[in-house]
């Protein structure tokens, strides 16, 4: 027989490797709310079973319910063992959790243990991750100290934080957990929940140096549908600033490209226009209209960064200028590498 451990951890850090795979074992729709970084589900009861075993519980009685529920989730703890399992050997380390720590990941992890696996199970379940979550994202923020990196929109920000990632810089990339790029037309796919986006938040400030600074893109208290935590928003709008000042030229040639997929559809492009006619002059909007049926991308991104995002950001920079440290003056951002090793400079001077 295996190892069965119930597990008091620092939710937060479970999902750091100690695990071969942290299973969730809560109703899809509970999953697809929010769940563990990295998790997977594998439910004992499915959303339909679940109801019917609380209906019987409420409308019958709980031994019955009980009795349903033993037989269900069995049935699907055998069908998870012969399917996602069944490459699983001798010295798989599984983290198994619930809603609350309690018969649902207790059944499974009992399963699994018989098998011969070393099981774990979280002490409180879900419940004390989002806890946890909740005291990391809007109480505590950032371990680090913070340095933003602002400039108008199409300045490269997220393409050179990538590239100072990879020489060794703490990034967190709040558009990618966010799965956004915080612009009108910065839709990537569907958004995670604000829960989900929280959890992944929290799981990244966590595994943080704090000795060493983070960098971060400038960015709005809401990035496409979620919004930053308190804590995570006021560090963010109180740290220093490192600007990039890049013509406007040049910042439409690169959204033109870095926008492709945006590119590929032009209807979307011409619904998010419309939806800008209460902002601007008629003439304007057709014109932006008739490039965007042209296909003239660069000239659009220009048009719209010169007299709609470029003017908005003026405000934004304006409420955050105390705070600008240094600036970056970049001609072009035909040389990502070269703008990072710029940035990378500055930073030095910032003591980053």
């Amino acid at each position: 027989m295996g190892n069965l451990t119930e597990l008091r951890l620092d939710a937060v850090r479970i999902a750091s490797g100690r695990f071969d795979d942290i299973i969730d074992v809560r109703a899809p729709g509970e999953f697809a709310e929010d769940h563990l970084p990295g998790a997977i589900n594998l439910p004992v009861l499915d959303d339909d079973q679940r109801a019917q075993v609380g209906t019987i519980y409420k409308q019958v009685s709980p031994f019955d319910a009980r009795k349903l529920g033993a037989a269900l989730v069995a049935a699907n703890a055998a069908r998870h063992i012969s399917g996602p399992l069944a490459d699983r050997d001798g010295s798989w380390r599984p983290l198994v959790y619930c809603w609350r720590g309690g018969q649902r990941s207790g059944a499974m992890a009992t399963i699994l243990a018989q098998v011969g696996w070393r099981v774990a199970r979280v002490e409180g379940g879900y419940k004390s991750w989002r806890a946890q979550v909740i005291r990391r994202v809007q109480d505590l923020g950032f371990p680090s100290p913070v340095i933003v990196l602002d400039g108008n929109t199409g300045s490269g920000k997220t393409a050179i934080l990538t590239r100072l990632a990879a020489r060794g810089h703490q990034v967190v990339d709040l558009e990618a957990l966010a799965n956004h790029r915080g612009s009108l037309f910065g839709h990537m796919g569907e958004q995670p929940s604000q829960k989900l986006f929280e959890g992944r938040l929290a799981a990244q400030l966590e595994g943080l140096d704090p000795t060493r600074p983070v960098l971060v893109e400038a960015e709005s208290s809401r990035i496409g549908n979620v919004t930053l935590p308190k804590a995570v928003w006021h560090a963010v709008a109180g740290a220093p600033r490192l600007a990039l000042r890049v013509p406007v030229g040049a910042r439409a040639a690169f959204s033109a490209s870095d926008y492709g997929d945006v590119a590929a559809d032009p209807g979307r492009v011409q619904d998010i226009i419309r939806r800008l006619a209460p902002l601007h002059p008629a003439d304007r909007i057709a014109d932006w209209l008739r490039l965007a049926d042209a296909g003239a991308w660069r000239d659009l991104a220009e048009g719209l960064m010169r007299d709609h995002y470029d003017p908005r950001y003026a405000k934004h920079r304006a409420r955050h200028a105390a705070g600008e440290r240094a600036v970056v003056e970049l001609a072009n951002l035909s040389d990502l590498d070269a703008a990072a090793g710029r940035v990378e400079d500055a930073l030095r001077g910032l003591g980053g």
